[in-house]
């Protein structure tokens, strides 16, 4: 079982990172899309690759969880506890992050399995997790209810639980792309480019907020752009900077994070939270047959989706470079496979983005 060993990189805050534990394989490839980006026009798109952090652990969630995990290692828990949709690949992560640790394993999920369990939620049995599953309604409600009737279950049974949020969006989970961004830097360097924008899928903040306080501290120009799959984008600039606050009031960080542009589009989220268009899904089918990039209906293909068409119609015309961060999601296609098919992935024919 490895250590938690300490930094997130170079003391870039004037305060030493917190304990780490290196979990994820890294550097991921940044790779450039020039098939797709002579197809489309205007900026040359990168992709960030970071759905290849690890083979199942895939994603944007293992480098929150390296943070995570640690302080929990630290706290001398044996139980993570957290919570998500019934696909969320967070909570898939954190099952399998925990078999490999020797953690036992607590999901609370929003949602009613119906037939075989599919895509994250199949993982997440696989990997031994002990999955609790509510109607959303109830979910919503009760949700921090619910987290802490678990842990105090936990805790009779004479184990020692670790509460996680949604996403390992926290104060803690922001050092996950605060340390990426310093892979970013190397990256533009070794590929020549001076990029002005960062365009992730936001869905809970915390990788968002990373980038966002990430950027400016290892001194590069861009700015991070999240493309909302959920709440509005007043809810996405509130979370991000609460995340921001928390994290400089917790590790002393010296950078004023309230000042911070905190950029979020809100345009591409469709019927609610997991639920994709036909749009989005011609997207997902096309970038695949382009690239052989594979998106995912909850995350990444709503926000490349969102990207591709704000390049369309100028909101980037600025720029000469533009990073999209592949925060993964592999499986939650698998588990949306029939509305694929229904919503045109697989036309012969090129969609428009």
């Amino acid at each position: 079982m490895p250590a938690p060993q300490s930094g997130a990189g170079p003391t870039l805050t004037g305060v030493r990172p917190p304990p780490r534990l290196r979990l994820a394989r890294l550097p991921t490839p940044f790779e450039p899309l020039d098939r797709l980006s002579a197809l489309v026009g205007g900026p040359r798109i990168w992709v960030k690759r970071d759905d290849l952090s690890d083979c199942a652990v895939s994603g944007n969630k293992i480098r929150k969880l390296e943070f995570t995990i640690a302080q929990a290692r630290q706290e001398n828990a044996d139980t993570l506890v957290t919570c998500g949709g019934l696909q969320s690949n967070h909570c898939r992560a954190t099952a399998l992050l925990g078999a490999r640790l020797g953690l036992g394993v607590e999901l609370v999920l929003r949602g009613e399995p119906s037939g075989t369990p599919d895509g994250n939620l199949f993982l997440d049995h696989l990997a031994g997790a002990s999955v609790h599953c509510y109607p959303a309604r109830r979910y919503q409600q009760e949700h921090e209810a619910l987290l802490a009737a678990h842990s105090k279950r936990v805790q009779a049974q004479g184990r020692r639980p670790f509460v996680i949020p949604t996403g390992a969006s926290d104060a803690i989970g922001v050092w996950g792309y605060v340390a990426a961004c310093a892979e970013l830097a190397e990256d533009f360097v070794q590929a020549g480019i001076d990029p002005r924008v960062v365009v992730c899928a936001t869905g809970s903040g915390g990788t968002q907020a990373g980038l966002t306080a990430g950027l400016r501290l290892h001194g590069l120009r861009a700015e991070a752009w999240g493309m909302a799959v959920c709440d509005d984008a007043a809810w996405f600039r509130n979370k991000v900077h609460a995340d921001l606050a928390s994290w400089q009031q917790r590790y002393g960080v010296a950078l004023d994070t309230a000042a911070l542009a905190v950029n979020v589009l809100d345009d591409y989220i469709g019927a609610g939270y997991a639920q994709a268009g036909q749009d989005v899904f011609q997207t997902i089918g096309l970038v695949a047959r382009t690239e052989g990039l594979v998106l995912d209906p909850v995350y990444t293909g709503k926000a490349f989706h969102g990207m591709l068409h704000e390049m369309r119609h100028g909101r980037f015309r600025d720029a000469k470079d533009i990073v999209f961060v592949h925060t993964g999601g592999l499986f939650g296609l698998f588990a949306q496979r029939g509305q694929a098919l229904a919503g045109g992935a697989l036309a012969v024919a090129g969609a428009e983005p």
